[in-house]
């Protein structure tokens, strides 16, 4: 997790692991610095963001000079923890729910998808995509047995909350909720809600504007 970054702005933590995934590719390619401008090119976003962004990490590059690719990539992993594995259950196994698994963050080598309930699937648990996969009845023992710290939500609207009361109980730390319901978690659990209608109608919105 962020552990040094907890006092920088929201919007900029959720470009960390875009910055990362980018320097990965200008690293794949033999580049041994990059300006912001590159950066900026690349990922499509201002300049100007890049900086403040990286100004609010410390000093990271050196004027006349730009960032070190090497260096650059070091901090990021380091502060999004990419050497320190962690294990993520899905819950409700339908049209999204299969897109995960099949996807399971292939380009991430310290987050995956390590057991997934389901209410077609049998209690004494199935294979699916190589998913150990669960009734949801066995959430509270399966999730504390495999270690679980987030938790991918996908289930009917309807389920949302009765399905969050439970994790609740466990020792989970986050939910990434893609149901359209704002749940109700104790203090110590984050959320990360992404309503995909709502992106959606953001979108044609913007797209009406221009």
């Amino acid at each position: 997790m962020l552990h040094e970054t907890s006092k920088i702005p929201q919007a900029t933590t959720k470009r960390l692991p875009l910055y990362y995934r980018f320097l990965q590719n200008f690293e794949n390619a033999g580049q041994k610095r990059i300006s912001s401008q590159e950066l900026s090119e690349a990922m499509k976003i201002d300049s100007a963001t890049i900086r403040r962004d990286f100004s609010h990490l410390g000093a990271l590059g050196k004027k006349g000079y730009g960032y070190d690719v090497q260096e650059l990539l070091l901090f990021f992993r380091k502060t999004l923890d990419q050497d320190e594995a962690t294990n993520v259950a899905l819950i409700g196994v339908g049209g999204l729910g299969s897109a995960f698994l099949k996807y399971n963050f292939h380009r991430n080598h310290n987050t995956k998808i390590i057991v997934a309930f389901d209410s077609n699937s049998p209690e004494k648990g199935e294979k699916i995509n190589d998913i150990d996969t669960y009734h949801p009845d066995k959430i509270e023992e399966k999730i504390n047995e495999y270690g679980i710290e987030l938790v991918i939500l996908t289930v009917p609207s309807r389920s949302a909350q009765e399905v969050t009361d439970r994790l609740a109980k466990t020792d989970i730390k986050g939910i990434l909720n893609f149901t359209p319901v704002r749940i109700s978690v104790p203090d110590h659990i984050r959320v990360q809600t992404i309503d995909l209608s709502v992106e959606l109608q953001t979108l044609i919105y913007q797209i009406k504007q221009q």
